[in-house]
């Protein structure tokens, strides 16, 4: 099954990154730590061509953080500078100013031996919806100026932001690929809600998730929903959380969307425990 999903403004987006790429000197670009790679987008790359790049692992505070020690050791020895982040973390958002700092310096240098007068170094901020990217902006200014939400697509312009005497930033609208061909990738986002609800069918996006968490972090199922095992089938997993969590309909029978939607919010809130949906080795 290939899961399609690109809304015109994101075309429009992508055009605008194009066009703007060359008012920059680097790019930071923004993954989720719990799918690092799946919340790559790979027609970005294609865009960015050859642009300096720093990648930041954001909510590293609802990842499995063995997992990502793996993932900032794979990027460190494919080359690309990365830091992982909790935005709620005033030591990891001086990391992210730092290592910005450090990723423009070399230009700096140049512009200064030319004789062109210093300013702030110029950063475009990139990522897929619903990464944290408005929540970042805002630490890294100190102020509310980009709008946050819990929800893909609340960045819809581009916009300038200054960073202290820093760097500046370029926001940036979030930006999905036009399908997803791996299945696999479409179903990491889903669960992390990247991609809007309405696109794949809760139960199965649920299903997707039990089925996962059975294999990789059966001890955290069993804790957050009081289970004795979780050897039964993700369908009938998801009746008993139903159950015991009462998302019931009209004579006691267990509304299965009502509990599917319980298990993703527990999964998204981190309230299952920090959990990472794949690893290097994959």
């Amino acid at each position: 099954m290939t899961i399609q999903w690109f809304p015109g403004h994101m075309a429009k987006a992508r055009r605008e990154v194009q066009e703007k790429l060359k008012l920059v000197d680097f790019v930071i670009e923004l993954v989720d730590a719990r799918a690092p790679l799946a919340s790559q987008n790979p027609m970005l790359h294609q865009v960015l061509q050859q642009k300096p790049k720093l990648r930041v692992l954001m909510k590293k505070d609802l990842a499995d953080p063995k997992r990502t020690a793996e993932w900032l050791a794979y990027h460190q020895k494919e080359g690309t500078p990365a830091i992982a982040v909790d935005v709620e973390n005033r030591q990891d958002i001086q990391q992210v100013v730092e290592a910005a700092k450090e990723m423009a310096a070399e230009k700096m240098a140049r512009l200064q031996k030319k004789g062109v007068r210093p300013r702030a170094a110029r950063a475009m901020i990139i990522g897929i919806p619903n990464v944290g990217k408005s929540t970042l902006i805002n630490r890294l200014a100190n102020k509310k100026i980009a709008k946050t939400g819990d929800r893909p697509g609340v960045t819809t312009a581009q916009q300038w932001i200054k960073v202290k005497k820093d760097f500046e930033l370029l926001d940036t609208p979030g930006i999905l690929w036009p399908k997803f061909e791996d299945q696999e990738i479409g179903y990491r986002l889903a669960v992390l809600g990247t991609i809007k609800d309405q696109i794949l069918s809760i139960e199965d996006v649920a299903v997707y998730a039990l089925s996962f968490l059975q294999q990789h972090y059966p001890d955290l199922l069993i804790e957050r929903y009081q289970l004795e095992k979780v050897d039964a089938e993700p369908v009938d997993l998801i009746e008993q959380i139903g159950k015991s969590r009462g998302a019931l309909a009209s004579g006691g029978v267990v509304d299965i969307e009502k509990a599917a939607e319980l298990v993703i919010r527990d999964i998204r809130a981190g309230k299952i425990g920090r959990i990472t949906l794949e690893t290097p080795s994959n």
